[in-house]
């Protein structure tokens, strides 16, 4: 087939290393025909590393990045209970067009920073007073619609909610997360499975928000008939309380719990993970699944630190998400995942392996391959032959990064750049922010901008 269009880059990441004067040959629809290196261009954009994938995403919550951080003289601590009150304040508040916006705009942000995928992990399901929309993935074809808006690609995961905490009923502040039974649950999963045909780069997950909003008898129907068809996503043992109060209703810890419900496998995506024991972290490894750390979210919360470096020594799995978006830097994501480990383990070689001492491009690919698993995408190559090409460009030009042999690259790119040092970002072999912008820039931000004023939370 005659390529319908040629990219040209200084150097291609693949998982064994670089190519360099790579020539890409894509067909009409964005995917990759052929990958040619050594052909040098004139007109050759700088170094493509694949676009990284955010695993974990709650689009309406950016709109309170930097709210929860004024603390009163005297108030009692704040803590990841206080902060989640502010949280459901601003999710009663929020209509359909205006997460449209929200979300239009967080997107976009995250193209900008590099991401080319989104796990988007939605339970903001019904009206303000607690009703289903006529259409019952109303609000999650919102957020599609602002994923087909911006060209990011978008796993929409609706959450099964449905209980206040173990053995508790719902709070009136929960009402427009909640799905009565599985019954209920499913249908809404159907709807959102209808929703994700209206964007070709959509698709969907399945998932329980975290075992405490789920009554027994429902997540055990929900793992039962769960089929293992697309991504399973659920938050799991993030704080201590929630680990106390799982052993004092079960009898168990959260992982101990949930892993007897479920063959824990590569389709499950274990969100935060925070707070385990010995067992339960071989658990996890032993099984394939994967766990999706967020570090900025995690450090903005006070959750703690995961286990890492005995989880990398189990050669556990595991994946980035931005959670809350009070970061959305994928490299700075995985900085502080890294300097996080350093501080505790008094060592520097968090991201090496055995196999392999390049802590930049181990940790590229480590959270690639388990950020694709959350998508539901394969994980064979980073660019390969039949699918589409999306990445993330690097500045050639940038001092350190010019002045670096390819051995030093991924670690350039991981310890010292930052957005600037981004010449754009390609999706479906398109570009779809060059130059630090989208296209349609402004207007999102306009948008955006008077949908968070409208809203007036951040007076």
């Amino acid at each position: 087939m005659k390529a319908q269009k040629e990219l040209y880059f200084k150097g291609l990441l693949q998982k064994e290393g670089w190519l360099e004067n790579v020539r890409v040959d894509l067909d009409d629809e964005g995917k990759i025909l052929n990958i040619c290196p050594d052909i040098k261009h004139d007109t050759a954009s700088g170094f493509a590393i694949p676009g990284f994938q955010n695993a974990h995403s709650h689009a309406f919550q950016y709109a309170m990045a930097g709210l929860a951080e004024y603390h009163r003289t005297g108030a009692a601590a704040d803590d990841f209970w206080s902060w989640r009150t502010a949280m459901y304040d601003l999710a009663l508040s929020i209509s359909p067009e205006e997460l449209e916006s929200i979300a239009t705009m967080l997107y976009a942000e995250m193209l900008r920073h590099g991401y080319t995928s989104v796990a988007e992990f939605h339970y903001l399901h019904h009206d303000p007073d607690g009703k289903p929309y006529s259409d019952l993935s109303e609000m999650g074809s919102r957020l599609i619609a602002a994923a087909k808006k911006t060209g990011i690609r978008i796993t929409l995961v609706p959450m099964f909610y449905q209980t206040g905490g173990f053995g508790l009923p719902p709070t009136e502040k929960q009402r427009r997360f909640l799905s009565s039974s599985p019954d209920d649950y499913f249908k809404l999963l159907e709807a959102t499975e209808k929703a994700t045909t209206s964007y070709e780069g959509a698709s969907s997950g399945i998932g329980l928000h975290s075992l405490r909003a789920g009554s027994t008898d429902a997540i055990k129907e929900i793992c039962r008939t769960y089929k293992k068809d697309r991504p399973f996503h659920i938050h799991l043992s993030e704080q201590l309380k929630e680990i106390e109060d799982c052993f004092a209703y079960y009898g168990k810890r959260p992982v101990a719990w949930f892993s007897e419900q479920v063959a824990l496998d590569s389709n499950f995506h274990l969100v935060h993970a925070t707070h385990l024991d010995d067992s339960e972290l071989k658990t996890i490894a032993g099984s394939g699944a994967n766990v999706v750390i967020c570090p900025s979210t995690e450090g903005n919360l006070g959750d703690g630190l995961f286990r890492f470096r005995e989880y990398m020594d189990l050669k556990g799995n595991w994946s980035i998400g931005t959670d809350s978006h009070v970061g959305l830097n994928p490299l700075e994501e995985l900085r502080i995942l890294d300097y996080g480990q350093r501080l505790i383990s008094h060592k520097r070689n968090t991201f090496v392996t055995p196999e392999s001492g390049d802590s930049g491009l181990n940790a590229i690919t480590m959270a690639w391959e388990s950020g694709r698993t959350a998508m539901g995408a394969s994980i064979e190559s980073f660019f390969k032959k039949g699918e589409p090409f999306d990445a993330v460009v690097m500045k050639s030009e940038s001092p350190l990064i010019t002045t670096a042999s390819t051995k030093y690259l991924c670690n350039t790119f991981l310890y010292s750049a930052d957005v600037s040092d981004m010449e754009g970002t390609i999706v479906n072999g398109n570009w779809k922010v060059k130059s630090g912008n989208l296209p349609e820039q402004d207007n999102i931000q306009a948008y955006f901008k008077d949908t968070l004023l409208k809203l007036g939370t951040r007076k």
